[in-house]
């Protein structure tokens, strides 16, 4: 190969590594508009030209990757996506199965794994504790976000304008009750500690402690241990120390 050739490469390299670049780009900026942009949206979103757009729209939509939105005129998230999304939501239940039995290991309590998703958490995996009373929930059931360890932790990873939406929403649906106020505080503890906590203000006789994390795919992910509330007072400390070290190892594999 001479040197014309390798040239050539290189630039060729570069450019695709640009376009992939930018079409990521176009999908972060759909991501946060779920009723879909025009184009012309797109292109001051992403800071393009509105032809460029179109093309990598085009090509986007051809891998089903977008579609057109249902109110005409724009473009949308599309199906294609939301399977690979879904596909990356089942390798974090793999990668994650380990850390939760370990954790569970040292403790002697119950861990779960949820995710947020429609505004509520959802969960998606559970190592059942050693002790004959112990917190269980069922793979698949919704927990509310403003009442529960997780769905804090979750909270205190946004920013408060969408925190907020996400609680009066809750609040509006009736799943749960409470003020901005209150719970504002809670995120702002949970964002100097690290740890969602719920003193049993969702199940009574049950608290627990839980952190948030975001996946490679861009969701947002919490594990936590719920306590019978006669064993947490012995154990808050002990479940602490052990989430805060398993949050500092794990959050690293999903930021690579």
């Amino acid at each position: 190969m001479d040197q014309t050739e390798i040239e050539r490469d290189r630039a060729d390299s570069r450019n695709g590594i640009q376009v992939i670049a930018r079409a990521a780009a176009v999908l972060r900026a759909l991501k946060d508009a779920p009723a879909g942009l025009s184009l012309g949206q797109i292109a001051e979103r992403v800071g393009l030209a509105r032809s460029t757009v179109q093309r990598i729209v085009q090509a986007l939509q051809d891998e089903r990757l977008v579609i057109g939105s249902a109110s005409g005129g724009g473009v949308r998230l599309g199906p294609e996506l939301h399977a690979l999304a879904g596909a990356a939501r089942f390798n974090v239940v793999e990668r994650c199965r380990p850390f939760l039995e370990r954790l569970m290991e040292e403790t002697g309590e119950t861990v779960d794994l949820s995710v947020l998703r429609g505004g509520r958490m959802i969960f998606l995996d559970q190592v059942q504790g050693r002790h004959r009373l112990r917190a269980v929930s069922s793979v698949g059931e919704v927990f509310p976000l403003t009442v529960t360890a997780n769905g804090r932790a979750c909270l205190a990873l946004l920013p408060d304008a969408e925190a907020k939406k996400l609680a009066e929403a809750e609040w509006a649906r009736g799943t749960a009750s409470g003020t901005w106020d209150a719970l504002a505080r809670q995120i702002a503890h949970a964002r100097r500690t690290g740890l969602g906590e719920d003193a049993g203000e969702h199940t009574e006789g049950i608290a627990a402690l839980g952190f948030a994390f975001t996946d490679l795919a861009g969701d947002l992910h919490a594990i936590s241990v719920p306590v019978p509330t006669s064993r947490w007072p012995e154990m808050r400390d002990r479940v602490a120390t052990a989430l805060l070290a398993l949050r500092t190892e794990l959050t690293p594999i999903f930021e690579s």
